[in-house]
């Protein structure tokens, strides 16, 4: 997340009105918008072999994927962002008619960047589960193949790690399997020696 684009207090419209106009998408939180970073090819990549795994094999369900375009709102706790990815299955409840700002996701799947994954393993995944309808969150490392499952257990959530290009992870939320060889497909690692350490 960035720094915050202006001092004074927002509300919830003004904002939707600034961001529906902007050119760059900015999350909002607590009367404040803050810029959203680009991504890197890695990230890009990633996110789009999910989205077309994904579309693929909930072709004919009643589960929809969107990407990072689709505004995500936490009744809860006010915020509202951009996930990766989203999935809602059944009724899609927005915020109002222009339909840009979902309510109610399945799944949310972070692709996860070195700038923001403090942010993305803490606070918003704090804001996340707080999504009644959400059953499952997926986040996704760009430097390994390895995604952290956490699934709804009532009123916790279990964690799962799913390692490997040889890997599938089950997902009860929409039913079906991911292997991690189509979410990282065409994806290049850099040796561990190489990489930014933690």
């Amino acid at each position: 997340m960035a720094v915050a684009q202006n001092a004074a207090r927002l509300t919830e419209a003004e904002y939707l009105q600034l961001d529906r106009e902007a050119e760059v998408k900015s999350e909002f939180f607590d009367g404040e918008m803050f810029a959203m970073a680009g991504g890197t090819r890695a990230h890009s990549l990633i996110a789009t072999n999910l989205i077309r795994e994904l579309g693929t094999r909930l072709k004919g369900t009643n589960c929809v994927v969107y990407n990072a375009d689709l505004r995500v709102k936490v009744e809860a706790t006010g915020l509202l962002t951009y996930p990766d990815v989203s999935v809602v299955c059944g009724t899609q409840r927005f915020l109002d008619e222009k339909e840009d700002t979902l309510l109610n996701p399945t799944l949310l799947i972070e692709v996860i960047s070195d700038s923001t994954e403090a942010y993305d393993r803490g606070k918003k995944f704090e804001h996340f589960r707080q999504i009644a309808s959400c059953r499952e969150i997926l986040l996704v490392s760009q430097r390994e193949p390895r995604i952290d499952q956490y699934v709804r257990q009532q009123a916790d959530w279990r964690l799962k790690e799913a390692v490997g290009m040889q890997a599938e992870l089950e997902l009860p939320s929409v039913g079906i399997v991911l292997p991690l060889a189509e979410a990282f497909a065409n994806v290049e690692f850099l040796p561990s020696s190489l990489r930014t350490k933690r």
